[in-house]
């Protein structure tokens, strides 16, 4: 039975309210595709980081955590379930089209200069 798991605005970042108290999310695939997804996203720039609220790109950190999910679709093939294959396959195409726009408007910020 999936225990209700719910940002509580008491809880620390990254941690949820269950069972009357702050606790980490529940270990998933789900989860971790999601982690390496704000990751990506914090390396291309979209997101700031928790840590210092600023925004930084790292286009070659940004390549290493797409390239490790793919890795990821490419060795659990025939593993995941639909809901979790369609998850993985969303993720990627939309990080891989966010990196390509990221490296050309970096590409042409460095050819302006």
């Amino acid at each position: 039975m999936e225990k209700e798991e719910k940002k509580c605005g008491k809880c620390p970042d990254g941690q949820v309210f269950r069972d009357g108290r702050c606790v980490m999310p529940e270990v998933s695939f789900t989860a971790l595709v999601m982690s390496l997804n704000a990751s990506a996203l914090l390396h291309l720039g979209e997101i700031s980081d928790p840590a210092g609220g600023g925004r930084r790109q790292d286009l070659e950190m940004a390549k290493h955590t797409i390239d490790t999910l793919a890795l990821l679709q490419k060795k659990t093939v025939g593993n995941l379930d639909d809901e979790e294959q369609q998850l993985l396959q969303n993720v990627l195409y939309d990080l891989k089209l966010r990196f390509v726009q990221a490296a050309a408007a970096a590409k042409e910020k460095t050819s302006a200069t």
